[in-house]
């Protein structure tokens, strides 16, 4: 393996993290950056397989500036494990917690793989998936033990060999994979995600992904032009879930979640964010009728 030329030096994050801010350069890598997640209460190691701002969907709420469509480049997977290996070994000292990260979130939670695009899309999924949990592997127990691997993902291209096998792997060494369902119905779907497809391949690949790892659905809500999702929106989101469950797709959970972070896309003045309570009745509704556990962030 070669040598590194990006040794994050000695507080390699220039400013105190936030939930607020996800900066994919906050230490000055190519491919792994911290982040403090609302949903994991803890520090989320992130692998950005998309440096080159590509994705295959364009959600309206992306906070990705200068998204383009596409897929992710070849990624130069030396300098990801390097880099992977140097930076967890940074932030499991004191020092750099304490200086980055807020009291009540000073915990390594996940290493996860997201970034700005859909990571799925990059060539050998399934190797990069090996090489991360290559360098979990070496960590001490402890740290190894709390330390989930999560994939946030569109659930675009788990029919593909290489992400199913590397899904099988993560399944392997804790890993759950976190799938985004905003809405349900072509047309809700294509306002929202900017992407195309039926209710029964979402459904087909949200089978293949439960069966392959632990799945939880990963769902934001939020206003569009001041008004929450209608009744008829809800309705089609819970009985898709209600759907699921009856068929007796494995689902780990649900991921409830408002807007965070300003969009960076051109229907940014479009969004708003729902009142708390707002989504707090939508998961009572969903555990109701679903029975599966849920989690809201507003």
């Amino acid at each position: 393996m070669p040598a590194s030329d990006s040794t994050p030096p000695e507080g390699a994050a220039p400013k105190p993290l936030t939930t607020a801010d996800h900066s994919r350069d906050a230490a000055g890598l190519t491919y792994v950056y911290p982040v403090v997640s609302r949903r994991a209460k803890g520090v989320s190691i992130g692998i950005n397989l998309n440096p080159n701002n590509a994705c295959n969907w364009a959600c309206v709420y992306c906070q990705v500036p200068g998204l383009v469509r596409g897929a992710a480049p070849p990624i130069d997977e030396d300098l990801l494990e390097v880099e992977l290996r140097e930076f967890l070994t940074l932030v499991q000292t004191d020092r750099w917690m304490t200086d980055h990260v807020p009291e009540g979130s000073r915990r390594l939670n996940d290493i996860a793989l997201s970034g700005n695009g859909e990571p799925t899309t990059a060539a050998g999924f399934d190797r990069i998936v090996d090489r991360i949990l290559r360098v979990r592997s070496t960590l001490p127990e402890p740290v190894r033990r709390d330390l989930r691997t999560v994939l946030i993902t569109n659930g675009s291209q788990v029919h593909r060999p290489e992400v199913a096998a590397g899904l099988v792997t993560m399944s392997e060494a804790a890993g759950e994979v976190w799938f985004k369902i905003d809405r349900i119905g072509p047309e809700a779907r294509a306002e929202i995600n900017g992407t195309k497809g039926t209710d029964e391949g979402l459904a087909d690949r949200l089978r293949i992904a439960a069966k392959a790892c632990p799945t939880k659905v990963q769902t934001c809500m939020f206003k569009l032009d001041g008004n929450p999702p209608s009744p008829g929106e809800v309705e089609a989101y819970i009985a898709f879930l209600e759907a699921q469950v009856q068929a007796e797709v494995p689902l780990a959970g649900v991921l409830l979640y408002g807007l965070a972070r300003p969009s960076e896309q051109p229907a940014a003045h479009r969004l708003g964010r729902l009142e708390p309570a707002w989504l707090e009745r939508l998961g009572d509704d969903v555990r109701a009728r679903t029975g599966l556990h849920v989690s809201v962030h507003p």
